[in-house]
């Protein structure tokens, strides 16, 4: 269980990372500039939802890895249940907020189910070379070059993107902001895909960097792309 817990704080530190660059830009953006002090809050919460989502595919992904849980078509529709638990928790916290949520999963379901399933089948490929004798980050090595490394991540990101469009375009902005709802969803996720490449390509590189011994946080590599 050790590796799949490493592996999953290791998707956190990324996810996180991910999420402060991009409230780094959303800063420099307009009208998300207005919409953000409603808007950082849910943005903060839904990282730690997705850590919490992710977390469970990666463990659940070592039991498949040891043949104790079932394929992963009987896995997925157990998953996407579980989600909807955390989901659950992730709007009673919202609520403190003045904001409100409706989640559409017609929209987010399909997203992440994708998601789940690129992230499932990328621990796998890493907990089985781990399994193999190599060190977590010597298994990813052996699992991916580092340009695949940062296209997983690029894909991992866009659908995270993806799914926070979907999120944002529900929540009930106040005043004149809620007649730009759909504009600041869509900046959002420009934004979002805007600073997915780049953080990507700099997470590859610091895994694969020669006796690097952590991936970098939001704050050691700055903010915004071109900031």
């Amino acid at each position: 269980m050790k590796p799949a817990r490493s592996l999953a704080r290791l998707n956190g530190r990324i996810l996180n990372a991910y999420s402060q660059r991009t409230t780094a830009a959303l800063r420099a953006t307009l009208p998300l500039r207005l919409a953000l002090p409603h808007l950082e809050p849910v943005l903060a919460l839904n990282v730690a939802k997705e850590v919490e989502k992710d977390t469970l595919v990666i463990l659940r992904t070592r039991e498949l890895a040891t043949g104790a849980a079932p394929d992963w078509n009987e896995l997925l529709p157990q998953l996407l249940q579980a989600t909807k638990d955390i989901d659950r928790m992730f709007l009673a916290r919202v609520g403190r907020f003045p904001v409100e949520i409706v989640i559409r999963y017609d929209e987010i379901a399909p997203i992440r189910a994708r998601r789940m399933k690129l992230l499932h089948e990328a621990a796998l490929r890493i907990l089985h070379a781990h399994g193999s004798g190599h060190r977590l980050r010597s298994a990813m090595r052996t699992s991916y070059s580092r340009e695949e490394f940062a296209q997983l991540l690029y894909e991992l990101f866009r659908l995270y993107a993806e799914e926070t469009r979907s999120l944002s375009r529900s929540v009930r902005l106040p005043g004149p902001l809620a007649a730009l709802r759909e504009l600041i969803a869509q900046e959002l996720l420009n934004v979002m895909l805007g600073v997915a490449r780049p953080l990507a390509q700099e997470i590859a590189a610091a895994a694969f960097r020669p006796m690097a011994t952590s991936i970098p946080s939001a704050s050691t590599m700055g903010t915004a792309p071109g900031d």
